[in-house]
C-alpha cells in the first residue's frame, strides 16, 4: 500500500474484527489522505506469535496496534521494546467483570476508529494510548 498506514489487531481480539475493519474502511481510503489497511497479527505472523517476534517486524512497517493485553505496557522488557521499535499502540482496557462480550468490543471499535484515525494521522509513534468500556482514548505516559 504506497503511502498508506496499517493497523494490526492483536489476536487476543478476534480476527474478524481486522477484516471487518479492512472492509468498512475501504470506501473512506479513497478519500482520505493515508489510507488504511486493518490486519490481523494472528493471520499475518501466526497464531502464538510473540510480541518480542511481531513487535519489530510491526514497527519495521510503521504500523500501529490495537490490543488487550497491558502486559506490552506494564513488563519493561516488552514497554521498551516497541518504544525503540516505534510502534503507536492502542490498548483496550476490559470491563473488569468477565472482559468485553464480543458485540460490546465491536461498538467500541466502531466508536473510537475515528478518534483512532485522528491520533495516528497527528501523533509520530512511538505511543501508547489506553481506552475503556466508558472512556474514550487518552494518552499514556
Amino acid at each position: 500500500m504506497v503511502n498508506g498506514l496499517k493497523i494490526y489487531i492483536d489476536e487476543n481480539l478476534p480476527s474478524q474484527l481486522a477484516d471487518a475493519l479492512n472492509l468498512l474502511q475501504q470506501p473512506l481510503n479513497f478519500n482520505e489522505k493515508y489510507p488504511i489497511q486493518v490486519l490481523s497479527i494472528k493471520k499475518v505472523f501466526g497464531e502464538g506469535a510473540k510480541d518480542e517476534d511481531w513487535i519489530p517486524k510491526v514497527g519495521a512497517e510503521k504500523a500501529y496496534v490495537i490490543t488487550q493485553d497491558s502486559r506490552i505496557q506494564s513488563q519493561k522488557h516488552q514497554r521498551e521494546l516497541y518504544l525503540k521499535c516505534g510502534v503507536g499502540i492502542f490498548f483496550l482496557n476490559p470491563p473488569s467483570k468477565g472482559g468485553f462480550k464480543y458485540w460490546d468490543m465491536v461498538q467500541k471499535l466502531i466508536a473510537e476508529w475515528d478518534n483512532i484515525k485522528r491520533i495516528i494521522r497527528k501523533e509520530k509513534p512511538p505511543f501508547a494510548y489506553r481506552a475503556s468500556s466508558k472512556k474514550h482514548f487518552e494518552k499514556m505516559d
